[in-house]
């Protein structure tokens, strides 16, 4: 037999802290305001597609505003379900 069998049972951990509603608050405002740039990326992004010839300098703006988007939906996420330990 191991010793681990034999032993009692640790007692829980402490709940994790709560985090406060202003603070949850002001992620998802954040977050809404981080998806405009993204929607606007997809739209000159689609509108890129269409046009035969691509300017460098209009598809790094694209990426950018895709990426600020994609941090707005995590920013999201993370208000709307909590830190997973």
């Amino acid at each position: 037999m191991s010793d681990t069998e034999n032993s009692p049972s640790s007692p829980p951990g402490p709940p994790p802290a709560k985090r406060s509603g202003c603070l949850t608050a002001v992620m998802a405002v954040i977050g809404l305001i981080l998806l405009l740039p993204g929607f606007c990326a997809l739209l000159f992004g689609g509108a890129l597609l269409w046009d035969r010839r691509i300017e460098p300098d209009i598809l790094a703006l694209v990426l950018i505003g895709l990426a600020l988007g994609a941090g707005g939906i995590a920013l999201l996420r993370l208000a709307i379900r909590g830190r997973r330990s």
